[in-house]
């Protein structure tokens, strides 16, 4: 019986640690009222990120994005400016684990032990704002965030996953 609880536990212990790093989220939101046909290039304006080396690396994965869906970067003066921005934030999460039985309850009465402990992970977020370069209205926003590994190629693939997906439904439908 308490071999079972301890592979219970075990059990437990690791899916409720893997469930940070689970969820890649992704939002887009749009003008309504643009005309996303007239836009065929683009240019970008900036890129903000702590970690130089990750400029480039953005630039690349939206670069990507954008070229399957037919559009081409030109150096200056392209129908949409981009604007990207990436934040890094510590998260933290609680993780509960009884030894006494499910919900703590002990089969004889009373609260069995229970243990709690705090694990801190980082979540990093990339914005990507689409401008009309002659109004210098916003028309899109893209957001992605997932948790980040110690692990620089796997933070990669995670960067251009994002951005796929990200621009999955770009450019929006026209209304009918």
């Amino acid at each position: 019986m308490k071999i079972q609880k301890t592979i219970m536990l075990s059990i437990a212990m690791i899916m409720l640690m893997t469930i940070p790093s689970v969820a890649q989220q992704v939002k887009t939101d749009y003008d309504r009222s643009a005309n996303f046909s007239q836009y065929k290039t683009y240019s970008w304006s900036s890129v903000k990120t702590k970690d130089p080396l990750l400029v480039d690396r953005i630039k690349s994965a939206v670069n990507s994005a954008l070229s399957a869906k037919g559009l081409t970067q030109v150096d200056s003066g392209g129908d949409l400016t981009i604007n990207a921005m990436e934040i890094t934030k510590n998260k933290q999460t609680l993780n509960t684990f009884y030894d006494g039985g499910f919900g703590g309850w002990r089969r004889w009465g009373g609260f069995g032990n229970s243990t709690t402990t705090t694990e801190t992970y980082k979540v990093g977020t990339l914005v990507v704002d689409l401008f009309d370069t002659q109004s210098k209205d916003l028309v899109w926003r893209g957001s992605s965030s997932d948790t980040l590994s110690n692990n620089s190629d796997k933070n990669i693939k995670n960067l251009n996953k994002g951005a796929e997906k990200m621009f999955k439904h770009f450019p929006p439908e026209a209304k009918k």
